[in-house]
């Protein structure tokens, strides 16, 4: 079954058939108001934040699956019959009711066709705002005059914190006050003043009806998909005082034959008549953000046709100018298809989110992970420049004094200079590991070297240069480190499952340190600082002994318990083999050629499958001593216990790329890349079921009898390293301090590639050609038809439209 395809002229996945093997989402907004739309209009809205500053209600994990929502019911008042403008709730059958679905970038559309009545229902955030549009067309195309009932209906939350609105039921379901005034619904919270105001208006059709009683309008024993009101053609002007608050407006269009009429609802945050006063805070808004205007202003100004259509415009032309930073032309339609629109998209999406908002984050971790943030910078530097240099300033400054990361920063209330250091055990063993790839990116990128001796404070006391935090997190890791001379484990390594302690040892963590001393020592060197080079190379040379050690003969063990015991070892019965330290090995280049394609051959022999390279092999069923293996809680083939975790998949790809070994590192690609666009038919969308548009975190693995099917989408470290790896280790274009370097490593079936990318602001085009099909190394290159040595282009020949011609041989 096919639900779906590309279209790349419009930047939008546009579904066919709504009737998904799962809920299909696409995001709206920014960090400041945001919102979820699954295919069906379902989904929920957030000021700030996902966890405390809900808008809409979501009931996770309910049946359906993706409701509450943004609906808009339609009813023909002369026969009684109605629907609504997404297929979802009311769900005709979609033989008699003709349904497609547009999601672009920050909005989706629905366009219907039922009873000779057209619809087209646009839902989007305007840049820059706290207010969200569901636009509504409605098309008369047959010779008749029609009459039309439109109802809107969100189920408005109570409380701003999610769990307080869902749980603590006895308390937030006596506070909500519901009001209809002057053609608005208001929504306060009546143990609080301007802070908890929300709006709801219409415009283009006068209201006939309204109700703000969630069960008024629902009426006893109905649901979403019958509501009462509906039912019966009009609203019955309740208003909520406790209980369970909604915004239903009612209006009525008389439709001559060929007309079309628009109506615009607009849900925003704030009071209807007055701006939110600046003297108490509000949920989530920095000291010295302006006032919200008010509602009744909004609607002047932004609820009229024109302004909606200015406003998509410009909305659209915003992401075209984002994601137009890199674009590519290659044999693979369907990589072009993900690398220029979609997996970009999802990149950026990650970047405003971290784990915090989607229909499976509900929102309880209401921060930025320490991890996740640094890598999710990866990905798009190139774009956002200024927003990722502050965030990794924030991650910088959220590093304690002793080298260490806090595991979760919380932007809304972080402090640099007063937070609590945390005991060594609370510490997970690889977040501040990735601050010297991710610095290395923004240096690379920018060319800004004078970065590195910007001053930081820590997050507890004190305060150095960006190269000195760089040199603590390596410290910190040197000083951690068990008897047989591998990183402690401490609190976790990367894979949460694995507590290795104070006294395990973690291998991952080794190489991801031996991994920021290289590069940290290239920075350095590249920057005239050959102290801080020589003791990266001191670190290295000292941490080599134990990571020859932990050679189990044909790949690298896993790690060792506080008793000395080895995890991922041949002799072991349950996870013999792991994927992350040996793609690690590799990237690295901390142990020699032989041994990284040695255990890279045996990931390909035990982990790879057709849907991606599982993450261990054989699964676990027992405890073993000495470690915490929390992955025992899933079953063989889910998520860490031998399930596919797609993140680390695209360091297989970037450590097949670093051995040259190009038809391998694609084919790990193509194997968990969502959509693999085939024709007419795809029968992936059905075993995999998320959306095709966007990574998972997670794909069953081989021992589940779900195997295949992928969980978890959208918000992953997935999406930034698919994206590094892509685009930097595939094609082989990454930003250097010196210019830029194309080191392809290509399936040698390809004729070559196009690439067209912004780098420290110059539009830089390049064009690979392979006419040996080799995998990799390049013979020849020029930059605006002048010979260059090597494969690196220095930024002193680069122009603006500068075209660097590299062949492959």
């Amino acid at each position: 079954m096919r639900y779906g395809h590309f279209d790349d002229a419009a930047r939008e996945y546009v579904i066919t058939r709504p009737d998904t093997p799962r809920s299909w989402i696409n995001y709206l907004g920014s960090r400041l108001y945001g919102g979820i739309v699954t295919q069906n209009a379902g989904g929920y809205s957030f000021y700030r934040s996902g966890g405390t500053g809900r808008v809409l209600r979501m009931r996770f994990n309910g049946v359906p699956v993706d409701e509450p929502g943004r609906f808009v019911y339609l009813r023909d008042d002369a026969t009684g019959d109605y629907w609504s403008a997404s297929w979802q709730p009311v769900g005709k059958p979609l033989g008699e009711y003709d349904a497609r679905v547009r999601h672009g970038l920050g909005y989706s559309v629905f366009e219907a066709g039922y009873a000779g009545i057209r619809s087209e229902l646009t839902t989007f955030i305007p840049a820059g705002q706290a207010f969200e549009y569901w636009s509504l067309e409605v098309h008369n195309p047959g010779p008749d005059a029609r009459t039309i009932s439109v109802f809107s209906y969100a189920e408005l939350a109570n409380e701003w914190s999610y769990r307080q609105d869902l749980e603590n039921l006895q308390y937030s379901q006596y506070v909500v006050v519901c009001r209809y005034r002057d053609g608005m619904i208001h929504r306060r919270n009546s143990t609080r003043e301007a802070d908890s105001d929300l709006w709801f208006a219409v415009a283009g059709a006068d209201v006939v009806g309204f109700d703000t009683d969630r069960d008024a309008f629902l009426g006893p024993y109905h649901t979403q998909a019958n509501p009462l009101a509906v039912e019966r053609g009009e609203c019955s002007g309740s208003e909520a005082t406790g209980d369970n608050a909604c915004a239903s407006l009612q209006v009525r269009l008389e439709l001559a034959p060929g007309e079309r009429r628009q109506v615009i609802f607009c849900l925003g945050v704030g009071n209807p008549d007055e701006p939110w006063r600046d003297e108490r805070p509000r949920i989530g808004a920095p000291a010295g953000d302006p006032p919200l205007p008010p509602g009744r202003q909004v609607m002047a100004e932004y609820a009229t046709p024109e302004r909606v259509a200015a406003e998509l415009a410009a909305l659209r032309a915003e992401w075209a100018e984002r994601l137009g930073t890199l674009q590519v032309t290659t044999p693979d339609p369907t990589l072009d298809s993900m690398v220029n629109v979609w997996h970009a998209y999802q990149t950026h999406m990650t970047f405003s989110w971290s784990r915090g908002v989607s229909l499976v984050e509900a929102g309880d971790r209401d921060g930025l992970g320490y991890r996740d943030t640094a890598q999710d910078c990866l990905a798009v530097t190139h774009a956002i420049p200024a927003a990722v240099r502050e965030r990794l300033d924030m991650l910088l400054t959220a590093q304690t004094a002793e080298g260490g990361g806090l595991p979760l920063v919380k932007p809304l209330t972080h402090t640099p200079g007063s937070e609590p250091t945390p005991a060594l055990e609370q510490y997970r063993s690889d977040d501040a590991l990735w601050l010297p790839i991710a610095v290395a990116a923004v240096v690379g990128e920018s060319g800004d070297q004078g970065y590195l001796a910007q001053v930081l404070p820590f997050a507890d006391h004190g305060e150095a240069t960006v190269l000195d935090h760089l040199l603590r997190a390596l410290d910190f890791s040197l000083a951690h480190r068990g008897s047989n001379g591998l990183v402690q484990g401490l609190a976790a390594d990367w894979n949460d499952c694995l507590q290795f302690g104070t006294t395990g040892e973690s291998m991952f963590s080794t190489f991801l340190l031996a991994n920021g001393l290289r590069v940290v020592g290239e920075l350095a060197a590249a920057a005239g600082r050959d102290d801080v080079a020589d003791r990266c190379a001191s670190g290295l040379a000292e941490l080599a002994p134990a990571i020859d050690a932990a050679w189990d003969g044909d790949w690298f063990i896993r790690g060792i318990s506080a008793t000395g015991a080895a995890l991922g070892s041949v002799e072991a019965d349950e996870g013999r083999i792991y994927l992350e330290p040996n793609v690690w090995a590799a990237i690295s280049g901390a142990t020699s050629r032989e041994r990284a394609e040695r255990a890279m051959d045996a990931v390909h022999e035990h982990l790879a499958t057709e849907h991606g390279v599982a993450l261990c092999d054989p699964p676990h069923t027992h405890p073993m001593e000495g470690i915490g293996l929390s992955l025992l809680v899933f079953p063989p083939g889910h998520k860490e216990n031998g399930g596919i975790f797609c993140h680390a998949n695209s360091w297989a790809i970037v450590a097949e790329a670093v051995l040259g070994r190009g038809d391998r590192a694609y084919d790990y690609y193509r194997s968990y890349l969502p959509a693999k666009g085939d024709g007419d038919a795809d029968p992936r969308q059905e075993v995999h079921q998320a959306e095709p548009y966007v990574y998972s975190q997670f794909t069953h693995g081989p021992s589940s009898p779900r195997f295949g099917q992928a969980r978890n989408p959208w918000l992953t470290g997935t999406a930034s390293w698919t994206y590094v790896a892509v685009t930097q280790y595939l094609l082989g274009v990454r930003p250097e301090v010196g210019g830029l370097r194309v080191d392809p490593c290509l399936p040698t079936a390809w004729d070559g590639f196009e690439m067209t990318r912004a780098f420290r602001g110059r539009t830089v085009r390049v064009r690979v050609r392979n006419p040996e099909h080799v995998s990799r190394g390049v013979v020849s290159m020029e930059v605006d038809g002048v010979p260059v040595v090597g494969n690196l282009a220095p930024e002193s020949m680069l122009r603006d439209g500068s075209v660097l011609d590299v062949r492959l041989g």
